[in-house]
């Protein structure tokens, strides 16, 4: 039914003009605005709608990945831009604050302003055999 649809995601935030700067100038993005609303242009070519909601509460969970070559330089770059990595309970992190193992990605969180969850990630390179 919807296997052609050009959907796209979409988050809150508690401040508008903070987010733009944040998006725009922190991290870098092609942000665009129309009637209050963000787009962030993504380099894959998909767009994720940013909206205003009064008595916004933060998502508990990812909602934008950012995958990398170099999670340590992305780290690095963050942490010069002013951003701080988190920590979560249950997932062990180095001094960075970069999340190595499980069989996932190696992954490191930071929030927007609003509080909304975010990622920088690097796929885990194969074990060799």
């Amino acid at each position: 039914m919807f296997g052609r649809s050009k959907a796209f995601s979409g988050f809150a935030v508690d401040d508008i003009d903070k987010a733009r700067s944040f998006y725009g100038e922190t991290l870098g993005l092609d942000v665009t605005e129309d009637d209050g609303l963000l787009r962030l242009h993504l380099g894959g070519g998909a767009d994720v709608l940013v909206y205003p909601r009064p008595g916004h509460t933060p998502a508990a969970f990812t909602v934008l990945n950012f995958p990398v070559d170099d999670i340590e330089a992305a780290v690095d770059e963050l942490g010069r831009r002013g951003v701080r990595i988190e920590r979560y309970p249950g997932f062990d992190a180095d001094e960075r604050g970069i999340h190595r193992g499980d069989g996932g990605p190696t992954v490191a969180w930071f929030t927007d302003p609003a509080g909304n969850i975010l990622s920088v990630l690097q796929e885990t390179p194969p074990t060799p055999a």
